[in-house]
C-alpha cells in the first residue's frame, strides 16, 4: 500500500484553499517552462535532504509532469511521517491539458 491519496486537478483547488501545500518535484530545467502559481520547487532527487522542510502536520501534494515521480515522492513523504499526502494525477500535463495557466 502506498499511503498517499491520488488527487484531480478539479480537486486541486479545495484543497489548496484549505491550506495544503503544493510541491513540485520535477528538475529546475523543467520548472524553468512553468509551474503552478502556488507551488514551490523540490526537485525529487534532492527531497531526502530537504524534506525537514516541509511540515508533517501539514496537508502536502506533490507533482511532477506526469505523476510517476510525485507519486514517488508522496510515497517517501508517508513512509517518513507524513499522514496526509496527495500525488496530483496527470502532474502538469494535466493541468495544461486543462488549459490551466502557469507562472
Amino acid at each position: 500500500m502506498s499511503g498517499f491519496k491520488i488527487i484531480s486537478i478539479t480537486e486541486l483547488d479545495q484543497i489548496l484553499q484549505k491550506g495544503a501545500r503544493l510541491v513540485d518535484v520535477r528538475t529546475d530545467a523543467e520548472v524553468a517552462r512553468g509551474k503552478i502559481a502556488q507551488s514551490e520547487s523540490i526537485p525529487l532527487h534532492l527531497l531526502p535532504l530537504r524534506l525537514n522542510e516541509l511540515d508533517r502536520n501539514t496537508t502536502t501534494v506533490f507533482y511532477c509532469q506526469m505523476g510517476g515521480r510525485s507519486a514517488q515522492a508522496a510515497s517517501f513523504a508517508f513512509s517518513n511521517g507524513f499522514h496526509d499526502v496527495y500525488n496530483l494525477q496527470g502532474g502538469i500535463a494535466a493541468w495544461h491539458q486543462a488549459g490551466l495557466p502557469t507562472v
